[in-house]
């Protein structure tokens, strides 16, 4: 058992960045862990986010369960239509978890690419990584190729490129270009941040709904031969450029 610890300890970490490290979950999931009592630091349940712990003194468990720190695991999946960026389901649709067993680490998708859309998806249990990833102050870029009904026109796209007012708060600036003209073109737009169906309800506010979308970069990370369903591990070039934004 750890002792308690001086609250000015420089030792002592929050315990949501703890369990992240020890890649338990996000940081926001384990935050939320937190909050439901389901972890315990030398056997008294804690409930506060404030909350700190010695990683190397005190005992931390999760419903009991020790936690253990495991070697990072970066995973690059091209998902596929069909499935929800979530470890579960409570309406028991697919997940992403479906595509990438047989990993010996507890990883988690990375931020999300909704039901209907595809594209690339990092997983991890990297959960400072995944924080820094998702967080919309890191302004990390993700490109997508939308597909939508009808041409917009150079006015829209200026409209949108410099901060849609989306749910009565102006979005962070994006670019638009036009991949592929036609009756119904592709458009390439690049993001710095992802509310939910952003893309989507966009498009759909200036009257040229979404038939198909798909990402294709996550920051410096793409890779145009990985088939829909695909995984594999990022090399050690990209865990480099990844872990170093």
């Amino acid at each position: 058992m750890g002792k308690e610890q001086p609250k000015n300890d420089s030792r002592l970490e929050r315990l949501q960045k703890i369990l992240a490290h020890a890649g338990v979950a996000s940081r926001r999931a384990c935050e939320q862990l937190i909050l439901e009592g389901h972890v315990q630091v030398n056997g008294k349940t804690v409930t506060e986010l404030g909350s700190k712990a010695d990683p190397r003194r005190d005992e931390i468990t999760v419903d009991f369960e020790p936690i253990r720190r495991e070697s990072s695991v970066y995973v690059l999946l091209n998902k596929p239509k069909g499935y929800v960026t979530t470890v579960k389901d409570e309406a028991g649709r697919p997940t992403v978890m479906a595509l990438v067993q047989g990993i010996p680490a507890r990883i988690y998708p990375v931020g999300r690419l909704d039901f209907n859309s595809e594209g690339l998806l990092l997983l991890t249990n990297d959960g400072e990584l995944a924080h820094r990833l998702t967080d919309p102050d890191h302004e990390v870029a993700k490109v997508y190729l939308v597909k939508v009904h009808r041409m917009v026109t150079p006015e829209q796209i200026k409209e949108l490129e410099g901060g849609f007012r989306l749910d009565g708060r102006r979005l962070k600036p994006c670019r638009i270009e036009i991949a592929e003209k036609a009756q119904n073109p592709w458009l390439k737009v690049t993001l710095t941040e992802g509310k939910n169906l952003q893309l989507r309800r966009m498009f759909a506010a200036i009257g040229h709904p979404v038939s198909k979308l798909r990402r294709v970069q996550f920051g410096p990370i793409a890779d145009p031969r990985l088939k829909p369903g695909e995984w594999r591990f990022l090399n050690a070039g990209e865990i480099n450029a990844i872990t170093s934004m």
